[in-house]
């Protein structure tokens, strides 16, 4: 029996998100400590498996009520099923025919729930490795974080690119979504994704919240209507906060640590200045640099990501974001 095995990993968002939903410029890393793994293998009929997550069964509404306060409504179910429509579809589009081969499928995922690391589209992205080699459909590189973002985009998922191009590239991306850089293949869009060498990273964390989360959704509130109506602080923050991955590519090269701690500061101030945050992200936030280290949101809220400067830097950011429910990690 065929089976095939494949992951795809967490993110942090290390510069200039959330620019990439507004055609900025980012720069994210993988975070090989959580991953979303997808495992399929040839069946009779096409089955998806239920994982934990989707779990129906509870031991009393109490059970109920705090499983959908810490993971929302959603398993991953949806988007595996999503993910195969828009394949076929896909496959439609370009004339492929597809054998009549049938498959199950099962997923399994470490990435903490709703806290900013890109946990569904790590599911999404994984399944949609896991079909291609199935199948033996080629689907080029470039353009697979768009086809991973219009299955989330068909399931209300609010977020930008950036997290689906570095699932799909893996290592450190830096990426350009300027309207200048656009272009189509098979239908879908893709922009400038430069590949930069991982060791170039200084001494980075990413902690994140272990008790509180909140969806994507809730975080990107009415920034794309005021975006799209042309609101001056919006439209002119969100091009401070692409400019600063562009000077964080420049940083990262030149091996400037200073300007990349105060790049990574500036841009939470920027995200400040037009969001409303809740109280408790931002504690995480201010915590860590009263550590001296720098701190921003590693994505959409719940997580964050910053340097530190040495081991006793980083023990102190273990302890006093402990105090606040958070957990750090390195790698």
């Amino acid at each position: 029996m065929r089976i095939i095995r494949k992951r795809a990993y967490a993110r942090a968002g290390f510069l200039g998100n959330p620019s990439d939903g507004y055609h900025g410029k980012t720069i994210s890393f993988i975070v090989p400590t959580f991953w979303a793994e997808v495992v399929l293998y040839e069946w009779e009929t096409v089955e998806i498996v239920l994982a934990e997550a989707d779990r129906a069964r509870f031991r009393s509404v109490y059970d109920l009520a705090q499983d959908v306060a810490l993971h929302g409504y959603y398993g991953g179910i949806r988007l595996i099923k999503a993910t195969i429509k828009r394949f076929v579809e896909y496959c439609d589009a370009r004339g492929i025919r597809l054998p009549p081969d049938n498959f199950s499928i099962r997923y399994a995922t470490n990435i903490p729930r709703q806290v900013g690391l890109a946990g569904s589209s790590a599911i999404i992205t994984a399944t949609l490795r896991a079909l291609l080699e199935f199948y033996g459909v080629d689907m080029p590189l470039v353009i697979r974080p768009s086809f991973v973002l219009s299955v989330e985009n068909e399931l209300g998922i609010a977020g930008g690119l950036q997290d689906r191009v570095i699932q799909c590239y893996e290592g450190v991306v830096y990426m350009d979504f300027s309207k200048e850089q656009e272009r189509i293949l098979h239908g879908l869009p893709y922009y400038y994704y430069e590949p930069l060498e991982p060791a170039l990273l200084p001494q980075v964390y990413v902690a994140y919240h272990t008790r509180l989360s909140e969806p994507t959704e809730v975080f990107h509130n009415n920034i794309r209507e005021r975006f799209e109506r042309g609101e001056a602080l919006v439209v002119e923050t969100m091009a401070e906060i692409a400019e600063l991955a562009a000077q964080g590519k420049e940083a990262l090269l030149q091996g400037d640590v200073p300007r990349l701690h105060t790049l990574v500061n500036r841009n939470f101030d920027l995200r400040r200045r037009i969001y409303r945050l809740p109280q408790w992200q931002v504690d995480m936030v201010e915590v860590a640099r009263s550590c001296g280290a720098s701190a921003k949101f590693a994505g959409s809220g719940g997580a964050i990501v910053g340097i530190y400067e040495d081991e006793s830097m980083y023990r102190e950011l273990e302890r006093r974001l402990a105090a606040i429910g958070s957990r750090v990690i390195r790698f």
